[in-house]
């Protein structure tokens, strides 16, 4: 082809190629603002397990030590990057009463350094009563399995609310028994299903298991968040990949109007799915900043990012499928079996 073109076949300059090349590219962790605290999150070393106590006293007389928060301060705050009437949020900025993971979020610091954050953490006492576990998806279903969530909702799933399936078969509409660790089940079907099976020449059935990936992203997780009383305004910093879906989050979790949150989105060192929702470490920077008017960064450690925050989901996936001899597709069906962690919303 001897044809011209002004795009195919040409190199195109990365706009942010100089940015990055010369060190003058500014991502989340290179923000700094006059007055800014460090913040820190204290984490569950237990699968699963019921707060019978937290004593935060020691941690707050520390010096340089400027605020410690729990869940009694946000307990009726629920959020998720899914929340609809049949599939409500379950995940709470910091545990109440239960923790579901290991790294759930219990307690947050903010200090005039990380030194004296991470110090701070140390000196907070919480008494867990340890509760038997549940870690495969196979086991969570089974009859007598730890009851990860006492509060089971009986809806189906957010898909029906959204009008991409119909009545979920099984639960809810559906009929059947609800599964006491299932968040939800949608069912979906298109035309004969059973006919194609029954005309079929051939049916094979296959089982298929997908362990949890993790994103990785070369940048870990990083938010500043800066509330200005003056101009009424919660100005924050994040690495993320969706700047007016962290805004919507942040509005319905701190009643706060749209108009009243900014998202200054800085350069990202990569996010592939995993910086879209709302995470508790941003809550608790922008609530922490709230209520001391000071600027708040919170950095997550790469142990960190591992253990808490969205991975691409563990699965296991059966599926039936009727063919002819010649090799046409006449019916499939297919189960899948998605491992979504501690909460509803889309894990850890």
């Amino acid at each position: 082809m001897n044809e011209e073109y002004r795009v195919v076949g040409k190199g195109l300059p990365r706009l942010d190629g100089p940015a990055k090349a010369t060190g003058q590219a500014i991502f989340t962790v290179d923000v700094r603002l006059p007055g800014m605290l460090y913040g820190k999150i204290l984490r569950s070393p237990h699968p699963h397990a019921r707060i019978k106590s937290i004593d935060t006293r020691a941690a707050n007389r520390l010096p340089g030590v400027k605020m410690v928060m729990t869940g009694a301060d946000v307990a009726a705050i629920r959020y998720a990057f899914v929340d609809t009437p049949r599939y409500p949020a379950d995940e709470q900025p910091l545990a109440v009463h239960k923790v579901r993971y290991i790294g759930d979020e219990v307690a947050a610091v903010a200090a005039e350094s990380e030194e004296i954050a991470e110090e701070a953490l140390s000196l907070i006492d919480v008494e867990y009563e340890v509760l038997p576990p549940v870690f495969e998806m196979e086991e969570a279903l089974a009859p007598g399995a730890p009851v990860i969530h006492d509060e089971h909702f009986e809806g189906t799933s957010a898909w029906e609310d959204w009008g991409v399936a119909g009545a979920t078969a099984g639960q809810g509409e559906g009929g059947g028994t609800p599964l006491p660790n299932a968040s939800g089940r949608t069912a979906v079907s298109f035309g004969d299903v059973e006919r194609g099976f029954r005309e079929a020449d051939y049916v094979r059935e296959d089982r298929f298991e997908m362990s949890p990936t993790a994103h990785c992203a070369m940048e870990p997780h990083a938010a500043v968040a800066s509330y200005n009383p003056v101009e009424g305004k919660l100005h924050l910093w994040l690495s993320t990949q969706g700047i007016f879906l962290k805004r919507y989050f942040l509005s319905k979790a701190l009643g706060l109007p749209e108009s009243r949150i900014r998202v200054h989105h800085t350069y990202c060192g990569g996010a592939f799915g995993g910086k879209i929702d709302l995470f508790p470490f941003e809550f608790c920077a922008a609530y922490m900043s709230l209520k001391l008017g000071r600027p708040v960064k919170i950095e997550l450690e790469r142990e960190e990012v591992f253990m808490t925050t969205r991975q691409r989901h563990p699965m296991i996936i059966t599926l039936k499928t009727g063919v002819t001899r010649d090799g046409r597709i006449l019916a499939q069906d297919i189960k899948v079996m998605a491992d979504n962690g501690g909460y509803r919303g889309s894990g850890p």
